[in-house]
């Protein structure tokens, strides 16, 4: 319920922080900012028009209604308005008397225009506008090669960014001075699927599900397990690491393992090369392969969609996509592999594919992932290094469980893999007039 501000209130600084994809409290510097200043105005605003072209999936907004669902839990209470963001800001302003807003930043091409236009607008009103680093470990301007430019080889990037020390992560902010206003009650923004599709999600949305999923993690069993789809040896923690449910620096300090670290500055590397390189989201970063003679055929991306290629561990990762909103990383590069080389399928069909049923869709990794494979983006696998589907299922499941769990059936193989690959081949040949390195 929306209260007027009394005259002791109107003494106490009021600041909004603004909640993006930072969906927690502890390590989290908007939020302890605006603590330390006085009374704090927690706000969600849904603006997925302001996100375009690449507005939450289907699977992030059902996540996202459970993880607001646990903010506003673990908060005590969270105001939740529609968009454009900047108006509702200014209303929020002024109906609390709020004299700053905070945020912690996105990094996303569409979004990091919107909140320069959000900054100016709330400056020119007279407020106070601070934003943070909450998500990343470095800031992809704080990282240059020695001629002052942007890494596109990820070695070299990670031996820069490991000459610096992260620091700690700090705690709660406490005790919390939250005021509250008028708000929508979360179910009106209608981020839940109309059919019940995500019943069989294993997931815990929030940031108490983060804490208990970094628990589980075995560190010490990462190296040996973490491409072996049939086992529980990766961290699982991409999707509590997307919505800000807990900060990298966390994880950092929290997992030694060197080996998974380095993973965590893939996902650093993916935001460098997203923010200097925004086109990449829908063109490849080496223009050369604009030219690819991709395939336009619907029925072979309808058969990948539903897990009918015909090649059990392709089809056990789609399948395991739908049930659970998530995907091995291993199963990741085969199935995307299978796409674009065996059947000449865009990248940027399976990075939507991707985008809208996966938990942990991101944009920056998204990206690279799907261009990495595709051998069109930065430090990426050469194009002819096509993914034989039988023998990666024989070398990562070599007892088949994986494929069991979730492929009852045998059936013909949409492609023969051997004639797909010449045929990948004899397209990449295409572009041997292009100059194309190999």
């Amino acid at each position: 319920m929306h209260k007027t501000p009394s005259s002791r209130s109107r003494q106490t600084p009021v600041s909004i922080v603004w909640f993006r994809l930072d969906l927690r409290v502890a390590d989290n510097p908007a939020l302890a900012a605006a603590a330390q200043r006085g009374a704090v105005v927690p706000v969600f605003i849904w603006a997925p028009e302001e996100e375009r072209p690449w507005p939450p999936g289907a699977a992030s907004r059902w996540w996202l209604h459970h993880s607001l669902t646990a903010l506003a839990k673990d908060l005590g209470g969270l105001v939740v308005r529609r968009g454009p963001s900047l108006a509702a800001l200014r209303q929020l302003a002024q109906e609390t008397g709020a004299t700053a807003v905070f945020w912690n930043r996105r990094y996303e091409p569409a979004l990091r225009a919107r909140d320069t236009k959000v900054q100016q607008g709330l400056r020119a009103d007279g407020l106070t506008v601070e934003s943070f680093n909450s998500a990343l470990l470095v800031e992809p301007w704080e990282i240059r090669t020695a001629t002052g430019g942007p890494f596109r080889v990820f070695t070299p990037f990670y031996r820069a960014c490991r000459k610096r020390s992260v620091p700690p992560p700090v705690g709660r902010p406490g005790p919390l001075r939250v005021r509250l206003a008028k708000s929508l009650r979360l179910d009106a923004l209608e981020l839940l699927p109309r059919v019940h599709w995500a019943g069989g999600f294993p997931w815990q949305p929030g940031e108490a599900g983060a804490r208990r999923q970094l628990r589980r993690f075995r560190p010490a069993e990462y190296r040996a397990n973490r491409d072996r789809p049939a086992v529980a040896g990766t961290s699982r923690l991409s999707p509590y690491l997307h919505f800000g449910e807990i900060s990298p620096r966390q994880v950092w300090h929290a997992v030694a393992d060197e080996d998974y670290r380095w993973q965590l500055f893939w996902r650093e590397f993916a935001y460098h090369l997203l923010y200097h390189f925004p086109h990449t989201a829908e063109q490849p970063l080496r223009p050369e392969f604009e030219k690819f003679p991709w395939r336009q055929d619907a029925a072979a991306l309808r058969a990948w969609h539903q897990g009918r290629t015909g090649f059990p561990i392709v089809d056990a990762g789609l399948r395991e996509l739908w049930a659970t909103g998530w995907m091995h990383n291993r199963v990741r590069l085969i199935a995307a592999s299978f796409l674009v080389k065996d059947l000449l399928v865009p990248w940027q069909a399976g990075a939507r594919w991707f985008w809208d049923t996966l938990v942990d869709a991101d944009l920056a990794n998204n990206t690279l992932g799907w261009q990495w494979v595709a051998g069109c983006g930065a430090d990426a696998a050469p194009f002819f290094r096509i993914f034989n589907p039988v023998t990666q299922a024989e070398k990562f499941d070599p007892a088949g469980v994986y494929c069991r769990q979730w492929v009852k059936e045998s059936a013909p193989p949409l492609v023969d893999h051997a004639a797909a690959r010449q045929r990948a081949l004899a397209a990449l040949r295409t572009l041997r007039a292009s100059r194309v390195s190999f």
